[in-house]
């Protein structure tokens, strides 16, 4: 019986598991296939599918070549396409406590050994999927006197990708235990080992109604996207957009919206597939990083500020949420006081999320570095802005939304004692 019941156990570990990179693998392949990576020479779309999988969870790519004495390629990527990501998390989230939601109570050894071989099934996935990114492509310098010398000495440029294994696996690691922490702190069905329950109250509404401003922003983000692609054509680049990077936009309009701020640089014969005003912020050359606030985003488009309305109805929406989960009888300021650490540890993990790092270049027959025939693309938040506007903003939306839900709450208590909530013929 016991051996029957672990067995089980680890049948449903893996079916999390495999749910979680089915989702992250459909996913990364059909934006990939979208941006047109399907044509990549040589086999190469499965190693750049493996290679999107493990930035999704936190992993970085090194880039690096090299062709004799001719040319020595190098560089560096980091970035998080976290619609994969986002695919992921949700299968992993849903099977993991889908099974746990049949019982009325859990013990801690219980969960921790649930989460111990959901970790384990994990680590080897990744260590298989890191494995699988790598790949070498052979790549023209644009002279053709260069090309030629390369391919009469036997010293043809290339470059190639390879997923840093042990990041991947640490990373990787601290992701789904993130992860699965957050799932159980948003989900109020799910049973908590006795000594957590204290938690309860305080933490499962603030954590539920953040998973829920941000799964609406991504909703709203694909709606914008999809009439986008339908009605501006590119519908190819568009979808490729949401398919790799729709959160990092959507989340970053959230933040933007509530004063927060990115930094970034971007060369300017570089392509950027995201809206206009920010391609067009990132791309001023003034020889140092540009900032992404509200203020540079409206001066090429006015309807940037839509972005601060849109941001304070979704925290008051939230704060009113939050009243009417927590306990009858929370006093306002508590409601503001964690609607406010929620939505600044929101903001701290979306700013680190968001965080975009590519080096690339060329150094041809050793004349100059790295940078003469390539570039650097950078994009990372504000962090003390982000998560101060976070605070502020949590304390605001949480205290009204709290005074609201307490007059609604008491509205409705008033109804059910004069009788006005009874079924009619009750």
């Amino acid at each position: 019986m016991g051996a029957t019941r672990e067995l089980r156990a680890w049948a449903q570990a893996l079916a999390t598991v495999a749910a979680g990179v089915a989702a992250m693998a459909v996913v990364a392949a059909l934006g990939l296939w979208a941006a047109g990576a399907a044509d990549l020479p040589d086999g190469a779309f499965a190693a750049v599918v493996a290679a999107v999988m493990v930035t999704a969870v936190g992993g970085t790519v090194e880039l690096s070549g090299d062709a004799g004495f001719i040319a020595q390629t190098g560089g560096g990527l980091a970035v998080v396409p976290l619609s994969v990501t986002l695919a992921g998390a949700l299968a992993l989230a849903v099977l993991f406590l889908l099974p746990m939601r049949h019982h009325a109570v859990t013990s801690g050894r219980a969960l921790l050994a649930r989460v111990a071989r959901t970790a384990v099934l994990w680590l080897l996935a990744l260590l298989l999927i890191a494995l699988a990114a790598r790949h070498t492509f052979r790549i023209q310098v644009g002279e053709e006197f260069l090309d030629e010398l390369g391919e009469a000495l036997g010293a043809t440029p290339t470059v190639g990708f390879r997923a840093a294994v042990g990041p991947t696996l640490g990373y990787g690691l601290l992701w789904l235990l993130v992860l699965l922490a957050v799932a159980l702190a948003a989900s109020r069905k799910t049973p908590l080992p006795s000594r957590l329950l204290r938690f309860q109250d305080s933490v499962r509404p603030a954590a539920f109604v953040m998973v829920v401003v941000l799964l609406a922003y991504v909703v709203l983000g694909l709606l914008a996207g999809v009439v986008a692609a339908v009605t501006r054509g590119h519908a190819a680049q568009t979808f490729a957009v949401l398919l790799l990077g729709l959160p990092n936009l959507a989340w970053m309009a959230f933040g933007i919206g509530l004063g927060g701020a990115w930094e970034g640089r971007v060369p300017g014969d570089i392509g950027l597939p995201v809206p206009k005003p920010l391609a067009a912020v990132l791309r001023e050359t003034d020889g140092g990083s540009r900032t992404v606030d509200l203020s540079s985003l409206s001066a090429y488009d006015g309807r940037a500020w839509l972005l601060a309305l849109l941001a304070a109805l979704a925290l008051l929406a939230a704060g009113f949420v939050l009243a009417v989960r927590s306990p009858a009888g929370t006093a306002p300021w508590r409601l503001a006081v964690r609607l406010a650490v929620a939505v600044a540890v929101t903001l701290l993990i979306v700013g680190l999320l968001t965080r975009v790092s590519a080096i690339f270049g060329l150094s041809l027959l050793g004349l100059g570095d790295l940078g003469d025939f390539g570039g650097e693309v950078s994009l990372h938040a504000r962090l003390l802005r982000l998560v101060g506007f976070g605070l502020l903003w949590g304390l605001l939306a949480g205290f009204i939304g709290g005074l609201a839900g307490s007059w609604a709450l008491r509205r409705e208590e008033s109804r059910e004692s004069r009788g006005e909530g009874a079924p009619p013929g009750g």
